[in-house]
């Protein structure tokens, strides 16, 4: 009798160690320690991203001052797109920054909530007068687009379906270039982000340059993390709390104070150190 009576207290004890175990285990899962540390990968965007510009650009500056709330530091890495999206995916950075909704990266990416409002239009030459409605007004012309870009699903379709030709290159710099030279037609890209090539590294071809006023593609644009991170629930709940956090105390409206309209002649003003 005894022997049986340590043996249940033994029991007792075993099975009150493992609960505790288990609540642990259970506490950690669901309050995972964060990094103090994270890397991002991105693309060149000025003047949202980019790797000379002050602070790396507006959004780059929004997403580390973000992080730095609580306490994570964030270094950006700038890669082709293709690659920032592909090495991401694979577990070699936390997250990647900022991407439109498509279908195929929900897959593989958690979503935060909308970082960044875009614009999409078409750019062409002065001398070459450009009107367009629908889509289908492009057929026979030449785009230029960039590798890794989306420009929206009615955008790509045309594309598949031959009514639009679009001819990729890597960098925006080098589609109006290509603009300029008359070897595509019409370049589709962001408003800020063209305006502010052509007057910041390319004042020669600048005023050569506009804008259709008709919109390409009005979207948002997000902080994407992998799956298969097991941080990436609680990073994407930690930074969607704060964004809401800067949007609610008027926070983030300061990051793109620095931006005006094409119309003013000066779109884009470099942040004051």
């Amino acid at each position: 009798m005894v022997r049986s009576g340590l043996d249940s207290i033994w029991l007792v004890l075993g099975l009150l160690w493992f609960l505790g175990q288990c609540t642990e285990l259970q506490a950690e899962e669901s309050n995972p320690i964060l990094p103090t540390s994270i890397e991002i990968s991105t693309g060149e965007w000025p003047p949202f991203l980019g790797a000379e510009l002050p602070e790396q650009g507006v959004i780059a500056r929004l997403i580390r001052d973000i992080f730095a709330e609580a306490q994570i530091s964030v270094q950006f890495t700038f890669l082709p797109w293709s690659r920032a999206m592909h090495d991401t995916v694979n577990g070699k950075y936390a997250a990647t920054a900022v991407w439109m909704f498509a279908d195929d990266r929900a897959k593989n990416f958690l979503y935060s909530a909308a970082v960044l409002n875009e614009k999409f239009v078409f750019f062409y030459r002065k001398s070459q007068p450009f009107y367009w409605q629908q889509l289908t007004d492009l057929q026979g012309m030449i785009v230029g687009g960039v590798s890794g870009y989306s420009y929206g699903p009615n955008f790509d379709a045309a594309v598949k379906n031959h009514i639009i030709g679009l001819d990729i290159v890597g960098t925006v710099e080098q589609n109006f270039q290509r603009l300029a030279l008359g070897r595509v037609d019409v370049v589709a890209e962001e408003i800020s982000v063209g305006y502010h090539m052509l007057q910041q590294r390319l004042p020669d071809i600048a005023n050569s340059i506009t804008h259709h006023p008709q919109p390409l593609l009005v979207n948002q644009s997000f902080l994407l993390f992998p799956k298969t991170n097991p941080q990436s629930e609680a990073l994407n709940l930690l930074f969607n709390t704060l964004l809401q956090e800067f949007r609610a105390n008027g926070r983030y409206d300061d990051y793109f104070d620095t931006l005006t309209t094409a119309e003013s002649g000066s779109f884009y003003q470099p942040l004051q150190p």
